[in-house]
């Protein structure tokens, strides 16, 4: 019975036909009213991107077991003073392919503030190789976003957490 018990609750993060989406039916301008500011009427003068590695999956005991991980991307204004524009949160799966865009229209953080997506555990299309990609801008210098990924999962009394920080995808200039 114990083998059984344990079996399955291994092997339930597998048994899922249709993996949950990843925010279904709120927006970013939903969830995050509290952290949004009006876009600047500035010329957006300063831009930049990040890629962001995400591991929805990853193989453990010499590739036999897949393990699962949430993921949380975080963008941070790191600014005390300055909105942060956000003009695109993309998320990629390991061939590359684009599995969901979370922005319709470019949103401003106020100063030090945040927003994040959350993948579940069980949407695993993202696969061993997911990513992000997140551009921004801003009417001027700006101290430069803090962008990462969260993952968090388990299998049997293991628990494991890691972050991985974006990089930037090209040089931050003036245009």
């Amino acid at each position: 019975m114990r083998i059984a018990l344990s079996l399955i609750a291994l092997l339930s993060p597998f048994g899922c036909a249709f993996p949950t989406l990843a925010q279904p039916n709120t927006t970013i301008e939903q969830t995050f009213a509290d952290s949004l500011t009006a876009l600047p009427k500035e010329d957006l003068g300063v831009s930049g991107g990040f890629y962001v590695p995400a591991y929805s999956s990853v193989a453990m005991s010499q590739g036999k077991l897949r393990v699962d991980f949430s993921v949380t991307l975080s963008v941070h204004n790191a600014s005390e003073t300055q909105p942060l524009v956000v003009r695109r949160i993309a998320y990629f799966d390991t061939a590359g392919k684009q599995l969901e865009s979370y922005l319709k229209a470019p949103v401003a953080l106020k100063p030090l503030a945040t927003v994040s997506i959350f993948i579940p555990t069980d949407d695993v299309r993202g696969g061993t190789g997911a990513n992000f990609l997140v551009d921004w801008a801003a009417t001027g210098e700006i101290a430069e976003p803090v962008v990462e990924a969260l993952m968090v999962g388990g299998v049997a009394n293991a628990h494991y957490a890691f972050i991985s920080q974006g990089r930037p995808t090209r040089t931050v200039s003036k245009k």
